[in-house]
């Protein structure tokens, strides 16, 4: 969690009226300390005279340059507490920084040794409110971690400053939520009573439609490219387009078994991508509504997700087997290509996210979410159509609830391959994959139930995520600069 210190780097004192005098040097004692001596005496430099060699080259150095140190920020945090965070990571958590936050370390770069978290409530129900949405700025606390957890400490990256809004007008659980393509302020959530809200988040925060029609669960929906249609898919057996300023469904598609996962195609936006429990992926001609054509699986696929150049599919099916599948953009005809047997578990795929590039793979790579709480981080051979490498794997508790995972935007400080997922205890939670121990980074509380559904909007500053109570929480991230 971001620190809320807001006090501003030390002004340097007053030059002296006479042209000749020196300038001042800063007196602000952190701040000497930390650019004089060595911070504790485990320091990887234990050398007796490291203290006068600091004071000899500082002498040499020109003002200006301990006035742009005193003047540096990142991520709002100042020298000293860049430098006390550095030499923590490499001491292994040993060192100590300074005990106060004074106006030469502009508050600690994160916050003791245990990982930031939003304060919880005892009960989500007490914000209930007739409208169905509420703003609430939550304050920030240190905590200790979950011994089982094992959490670090908290990202920079990745630190929030509390609660953005609150939608809660569902009184079933929220299944699955996304913000419109491209944009940051368009969120939509379906629900298991079968209702689709489009609401938008900017302020003042509000809900723009309710889409009646599915009977029942809604399973997956996604935004056209302009984010002018949604496409919704339910186990009522149907596929629903509908028309968001209208609020109006334009076409209904009926299917002989639940609908299980939707997308429209990133290329051709007049092709929608169904899986459903037949075993099936049907490609859907969006004008039309008729079924392109079809391939078949060995079960019900329950994920998809399309690469950004459309010529590949990747779906998980129940029994945890994850599918290439090979698309023409253009006439929509559907061909396997691979079937990835890594996966250890036998449980459903509750998410396939495809991400472009990655920081550590240095490659296209894919998330694979299961039931079981298994998370699978593949490599992508796009010029072998698709093949699938398992790069490593992390096992969460298992639940009841589809959970749902997500990249994270590629915007800490080191290289890590970084995802949020909820959890079946109230939590969201955020790893590492690159990290095999103390992978947990983060966590957000807020919730009252089962956190269900994760998503991230367009700008990246705003994470909302969902609970089988019915709740949405938007999440809003510190600033970073």
């Amino acid at each position: 969690m971001a620190d809320h210190s807001t006090a501003s780097a030390p002004a340097p004192a007053p030059a002296p009226a006479s042209a000749s005098a020196k300038p001042s040097r800063p007196t602000d004692p952190d701040f000497l300390s930390c650019v004089l001596q060595p911070p504790t005496p485990s320091s990887s430099r234990p050398d007796a005279d490291y203290a006068a060699l600091r004071r000899f080259l500082l002498r040499r150095k020109p003002p200006s340059a301990l006035h742009h140190r005193m003047e540096w920020r990142c991520n709002g945090k100042g020298y000293v507490a860049h430098r006390n965070f550095l030499l923590r990571r490499l001491d292994g958590g040993a060192a100590s920084s300074s005990a106060h936050s004074t106006p030469g370390n502009s508050g600690r770069w994160f916050a003791g040794p245990a990982t930031s978290e939003v304060d919880s409530w005892s009960s989500i129900r007490d914000l209930r409110s007739n409208s169905g949405v509420l703003s609430h700025t939550v304050s920030v606390s240190s905590k200790q971690s979950e011994p089982e957890r094992h959490v670090r400490f908290a990202e920079p990256a990745y630190s929030f400053v509390g609660m953005h809004c609150i939608f809660d007008n569902c009184k079933s659980s929220v299944t699955i939520l996304r913000f419109g393509r491209a944009n940051s302020d368009v969120l939509a959530y379906g629900s298991s009573d079968g209702s689709l809200t489009v609401c938008q988040v900017s302020d003042p925060p509000s809900i723009l439609q309710k889409l009646i029609g599915h009977s029942k669960d809604i399973t997956d929906f996604d935004f056209s490219s302009n984010n002018q249609y949604i496409a919704s898919c339910s186990i009522d057996k149907t596929v629903r387009v509908w028309e968001i300023s209208k609020g109006t469904c334009i076409r209904v598609v009926y299917g002989v078994s639940s609908q299980l996962c939707i997308s429209f195609h990133p290329v051709n936006n007049n092709l929608l991508l169904v899986g459903n429990a037949n075993r099936e992926i049907n490609a859907i001609n969006f004008s039309t509504g008729r079924v392109i054509s079809k391939v078949t699986f060995d079960n019900a696929v329950t994920a998809l997700d399309i690469d950004h150049t459309g010529q590949l599919i990747f779906a998980g099916d129940a029994q945890g087997y994850i599918y290439s599948i090979s698309v023409n953009s253009h006439t929509g005809s559907l061909s396997r290509t691979h079937k990835n047997k890594s996966c250890k578990s036998k449980s459903s795929i509750t998410t396939i996210q495809y991400r472009t590039f990655s920081l550590v793979a240095h490659c296209s790579v894919l998330l694979s979410c299961a039931q079981d709480g298994n998370l699978y981080f593949f490599s992508i051979a796009t010029n072998a159509q698709g093949y699938l490498t398992l790069i490593c794997s992390l096992k969460l508790a298992s639940t009841v609830q589809n959970i749902h995972a997500s990249f994270c935007p590629l915007l800490s400080l080191e290289k890590g391959e970084f995802i949020v997922t909820g959890s079946g205890d109230s939590n969201v939670y955020f790893y590492d994959l690159a990290r095999p121990k103390n992978s947990c980074v983060n966590k957000l509380q807020g919730h009252g139930s089962p956190v269900i559904g994760v998503a991230w909007n367009h700008g990246e500053n705003l994470l909302a995520s969902s609970d089988s109570d019915g709740t949405v929480i938007v999440w809003k991230r510190a600033k970073s600069n």
